[in-house]
């Protein structure tokens, strides 16, 4: 090629990158996703955002390539998502994708509650979540990178079903965090089926393994919350539980929680600045904004003392002694 010919054909490719004629990073990362999947991104109920997927592809993919999972599945969950969907059945926010056996699932799971404090009022509504923090003890969510780790399964108490008293366990999943969320062991974070038991009374079963040094052991019933809130931790419904923790059992996969403190701070300072999320680069479900205006990130650094001093404030309460069943 001559050197006029050369010069040339480099001016016109800087003009087409100006020009933006080029493909975008978008339209690399839309051609890169197989076309089964890219039926599922979007940001309608059952659908998974762009971004969400793009990280939770680049995390997944990222500790295949350290072999520090070989799981031929991942996850992501979106926490900007509302509660409950238009048609009244738990909004889905929580996916599991297995891109081998071209599996998408979406189902549903709760957000961190957070807490009301005289100095500092972090609670999240029942439909959609406002506050975020990686402090310990804040019972919120914190978006970021996690691999699963262990399961450990506890004795809850006894509940009634079908006429019979039966034992209630519940199997809760660790999460490894990094970065951000590299203090989730110490936060007890981690995924659980949405369901616990409320304590009631407590009775005599000597026969019980569980039972305490004078052979009593807690009653209670069982309260469902899929959907709903929770301390902080990732819960499905039993069903989703049951499939979920089957899959990693033994196995690790990685999962991305949406948003992260950098999404929900430049998500605040769009809103504050009244320009559209669209124009200023950044993802927030519509329907969750309009409810809480603007999401708030709360960092350790912040939070945390406030934790501590309103824990250190608290009077000290007797051990819980449960009533007599009756």
């Amino acid at each position: 090629m001559r050197p006029n010919s050369l010069r040339l054909s480099i001016a016109i490719l800087i003009v087409a990158v100006v020009a933006g004629s080029l493909p975008s990073r978008g339209d690399a990362l839309s051609k890169e996703i197989p076309a089964w999947l890219q039926k599922h991104v979007g940001t309608s109920e059952g659908q998974i955002a762009p971004i969400v997927l793009e990280r939770a592809r680049a995390l997944y993919r990222k500790k295949l390539r350290q072999g520090e999972v070989s799981n031929p599945c991942y996850l992501a969950k979106d926490a900007t998502r509302p509660s409950t969907a238009r048609n009244g059945n738990p909004g889905r926010r929580f996916y599991v994708i297995c891109e081998a056996q071209r599996s998408f699932r979406a189902v549903s799971s709760g957000y961190g509650n957070g807490r009301k404090l005289q100095r500092a009022n972090f609670a999240n509504g029942r439909q959609c979540a406002k506050n975020f923090s990686n402090a310990e003890g804040s019972k919120l969510t914190a978006g970021g990178s996690y691999v699963t780790a262990e399961t450990r399964t506890s004795f809850k108490g006894y509940y009634r079903q079908s006429g019979a008293t039966r034992p209630f366990y519940r199997t809760f999943l660790l999460f490894d965090g990094e970065g951000e969320t590299s203090n989730a062991r110490e936060r007890a974070i981690g995924g659980h089926p949405a369901v616990f038991l409320k304590w009631q009374c407590r009775f005599k079963n000597t026969q019980s393994a569980h039972a305490d040094k004078d052979g009593y052991v807690p009653y209670g019933k069982l309260v469902n919350y899929t959907g709903g809130r929770s301390n902080g931790c990732t819960t499905w419904s039993q069903s989703a539980s049951k499939e979920i923790l089957a899959l990693v059992e033994g196995n690790p996969t990685t999962l991305y929680i949406y948003p992260e403190s950098k999404d929900i701070n430049a998500v605040a300072k769009a809103v504050k600045q009244g320009k559209p999320l669209s124009r200023a680069g950044v993802y927030w479900n519509a329907a969750c904004l309009k409810t809480i205006g603007a999401p708030k990130f709360w960092p350790k650094r912040t939070l945390q003392p406030i934790i501590n001093q309103w824990r250190a404030s608290l009077p000290k309460q007797p051990p819980l002694e449960l009533p007599i069943c009756r």
